[in-house]
């Protein structure tokens, strides 16, 4: 079992930032790749940015690419997302997720584990 706890959502204007982040308890930390993903009101749950078990691969989504940056820190246990120049199609609830292994996956399904999600708002 891994047990994941998001923190740092918030309301925020649009341009502004806001950093997330996921710690984690339970099993070996860095045996997991780690995904953030997202879901917005009646919308499906979507990928956002993975990184692989050692940090030396991120991905991301279209959508965020050049705004939003993953890391982890194996020794703390902790994943991080900072998120700059927000818009409000940004709007939604923030999940980490972690999938056992190196490789990538963007289907939420792949996933075993999920923290309880935080929310982040983007409005003027």
């Amino acid at each position: 079992q891994v047990q994941l706890v998001e923190s740092g959502g918030g309301l925020v204007r649009p341009g502004g930032s806001l950093r997330l982040s996921c710690a984690a308890s339970g099993r070996t930390f860095s045996n997991y790749s780690m995904s953030w993903f997202r879901q917005a009101p009646g919308k499906e749950r979507e990928f956002v940015a993975y990184i692989r078990t050692s940090g030396g691969i991120t991905l991301y989504a279209d959508s965020v690419k050049g705004r939003f940056t993953i890391s982890r820190d194996n020794a703390k246990n902790t994943v991080s997302l900072q998120m700059n120049n927000l818009k409000p199609e940004d709007t939604g609830v923030y999940y980490c997720a972690a999938r056992q292994g190196p490789t990538w996956s963007r289907s939420s399904s792949s996933y075993a584990y999920w923290g309880q999600g935080t929310q982040v708002t983007v409005s003027s």
